[in-house]
């Protein structure tokens, strides 16, 4: 399993970069990786990138739709999104009745054709500024950008992921006092050194690594830290470590 993660991080990535850079030969400028996007031909849809969506979530301009499974979204999603799969189009379309309302959509990257199939369907229907972030969660994670990993998404990864990481937050002593088995203490600041001493798995960065606190906010600082350190597959708890006592999920 690991494996397969990895060459597909590895394949999109790849094609990512490849698309990123403008011919420097025709005298042209090159354009960020992180202000290009997918460019497929016959596109029905606009798409949105990396840098626009930021704009997007921080503004809440717009709202930013995961159309994956409520279970993929559990696991992981782009922090600020909402979930409503593919499928459900019938929701949207309550949720969102003025068909000039602006919606973004994205799934499992390049080569996921959720948000594709979804906001095709809405443009039948009349919805005229649909856009998708086609880049999706692959390459959102490739560029350094943390991810949320919600209660039942980390009692998935509790029960079936037994090469997952996990890394508490709190304080020394706190974290001394009781954490979920196996954890390794990072606190904010200590990315680089824990990189190196053991406390993440440096010679294998595809690891899920999993990072949570007293408050979603400082484990999400710390995630951020770890992805910065190429941790591509990390995320953190959008909780505490309160509620995942409480769900009794050791």
């Amino acid at each position: 399993m690991r494996q397969s993660r990895q060459a597909l991080f590895a394949a999109v990535t790849t094609l990512f970069l490849t698309a990123a850079y403008i011919d420097v030969a025709s005298g042209q400028s090159r354009t960020s990786v992180h202000q290009t996007t997918l460019e497929e031909p016959n596109q029905k849809t606009p798409e949105v990138s990396t840098e626009e969506l930021i704009k997007i979530l921080e503004s809440k301009s717009d709202p930013v739709l995961d159309v994956r499974s409520a279970k993929e979204f559990a696991i992981a999603h782009i922090p600020g999104s909402i979930n409503i799969y593919e499928k459900e189009m019938e929701r949207v379309i309550q949720l969102f009745p003025d068909k000039s309302t602006g919606m973004v959509f994205y799934c499992n990257g390049p080569f996921c054709g959720k948000s594709k199939r979804l906001s095709e369907q809405l443009v039948k229907l009349g919805y005229t500024n649909v856009r998708r972030y086609q880049l999706g969660l692959p390459v959102w994670r490739a560029l350094g950008y943390t991810v949320q990993t919600d209660l039942e998404g980390f009692r998935y990864v509790i029960q079936k992921d037994k090469t997952a990481v996990f890394v508490d937050a709190r304080t020394k002593a706190e974290f001394t006092k009781e954490t979920v088995p196996g954890s390794a203490n990072v606190k904010r600041g200590e990315a680089e050194t824990a990189n190196e001493d053991g406390r993440l798995p440096h010679l294998d960065k595809g690891t899920r690594v999993i990072v949570f606190a007293a408050s979603a906010a400082d484990a999400r600082a710390v995630a951020e830290e770890i992805a910065k350190k190429a941790y591509w597959n990390s995320s953190y708890f959008g909780g505490s470590f309160e509620q995942l006592k409480e769900a009794r999920l050791w």
